[in-house]
């Protein structure tokens, strides 16, 4: 086994152990462990089984992360991406009325269009044309609309006739062990504790115990079913005019929040040799986006590296035993149902919220010195929350990227990547939202 082991992932070239690897997996998986929780729960909302949903996220997780360490040999974990998820249930779901299995089909078609990107030229394509501003707009309001919904969970922010949005009621106990478990993730991310987050999802699920208002249903029980999940996509469904934008933002929101990620993992783990190439990132992006394609099959949104892969990079981690030690986790993980089961939904308000916060750290590489390419930015930021969707917020930030740089007279400036999108937007709200009201 050790032989195997060492011929795979040539463990002693890269300066590491089985051991030392197995410790950073661990760690990565901990960091990580909280979307075991808080994905089955966002896949319910739009109408999943709970339980097949749960067995789902661990089983696209788990192939994810293989498929990343045995073909890359990258120590990075993989699994359902936040932002995405709540995307597909609040905004394809939910706003648009679109069936679930609808949405998981719009998500696998993303999928393949990133597969095809990544083994093709389009990829450096699409990352050159797309502005910097624009692509650290997405993350960002990404990141605020995780966190709207992490609020509105949680019970912090309540629905207010007069104001629209007001404070909620902290006499509430839900809302307040909410914030509790928040404070709790911020003082212990602070503190460097590692898994921060979950320690604070199940810190509230056992206050939550404590107080009666959730039922103990066990620890460890066999797998729920995955058939009410398992291969139920409907991709023809997803071929609807109105599914451009929706497959469009699945696309690009996975594709720069991987690229950014890949990078800065890159950088940590050193696989960047001397001369600037970044060691098998072609083969990093091949597997990160056939997980995606994988992950619809399960009845997951887009899977996506995670940057909390950094904390098992820092506790050692430097091939893709690290990322196969994750995955192997995540499948042990589904034997552990009846604890995800009893996990309320306050309970992953702060880790939600937590989240949000650090997605928009990217803020701070934004170019403040031109407004032509500040404003766009700042706009899709604010309205991808406002709206309550990704794609419209999207769109509205490739527009008025646009239409400010012809007013700027800085239409050299615009790529054609920019074009593209400015016209296949533009058509959308014309045709389909317009529309509506002829």
């Amino acid at each position: 086994m050790k032989k195997f082991l060492e011929n795979t992932f040539a463990l002693e070239l890269n300066h590491t152990s089985v051991k030392q690897e197995f410790l950073a997996g661990f760690t990565t998986f901990i960091t990580m462990a909280y979307i075991i929780f808080v994905n089955p729960q966002m896949m319910a909302a739009s109408g999943m089984d709970l339980g097949a949903s749960f067995v789902g996220t661990c089983i696209a997780a788990a192939i994810a992360c293989f498929a990343m360490g045995f073909y890359s040999n990258w120590p990075v974990g993989l699994a359902p991406g936040m932002g995405l998820n709540a995307f597909f249930t609040y905004t394809v779901v939910g706003e648009m009325g679109y069936s679930w299995e609808i949405a998981l089909g719009a998500v696998f078609l993303a999928g393949i269009l990133f597969v095809i990107i990544s083994v093709t030229p389009l990829r450096q394509w699409m990352l050159n044309s797309i502005p910097m501003n624009l692509r650290i707009a997405m993350g960002a309001g990404v990141g605020l609309f995780v966190g709207f919904i992490g609020l509105k969970t949680g019970g912090i922010i309540v629905q207010n006739e007069a104001t629209f949005l007001s404070l909620g009621n902290f006499k509430n106990i839900e809302t307040l062990l909410a914030v509790l478990g928040f404070l709790l993730i911020l003082i212990l991310s602070i503190r460097q504790v590692v898994g921060a987050i979950v320690i604070g999802v199940l810190a509230v699920t056992i206050s939550s115990l404590w107080f009666g208002l959730i039922e103990f249903n066990g620890v460890v029980a066999s797998p729920p079913d995955l058939q009410p999940i398992l291969l139920k996509l409907d991709i023809w469904g997803a071929f609807a005019v109105a599914m451009i934008s929706v497959i469009i933002s699945f696309l690009f929101v996975n594709l720069f929040d991987t690229a950014g990620t890949l990078l800065g993992v890159a950088s940590r783990a050193n696989l960047i040799k001397d001369s600037g190439k970044i060691l098998n990132l072609d083969k990093a992006l091949k597997a990160d986006s056939s997980a995606s394609v994988a992950g619809s099959l399960f009845g997951c949104s887009p899977v996506t590296s995670y940057v909390e892969s950094s904390a098992g990079v820092e506790a050692g981690g430097r091939t893709g035993l690290t990322a196969v030690t994750v995955g192997l986790f995540f499948l042990i993980a589904i034997f552990f149902s009846p604890i995800a089961s009893m996990v309320p939904n306050y309970a992953t308000a702060g880790a939600l919220i937590y989240v949000a916060i650090l997605m928009l750290s990217g803020m701070e590489r934004l170019d403040w010195s031109d407004n032509s390419e500040l404003l766009p930015a700042l706009i899709m930021i604010i309205m991808i929350p406002l709206t309550f969707s990704i794609a419209n917020g999207i769109a509205i930030g490739f527009i008025t990227y646009v239409v400010l740089k012809l007013a700027a007279q800085k239409a050299s400036e615009i790529s054609m990547g920019a074009w593209f999108l400015f016209v296949i937007f533009l058509i959308k709200f014309i045709l389909l939202d317009w529309g509506k009201q002829i």
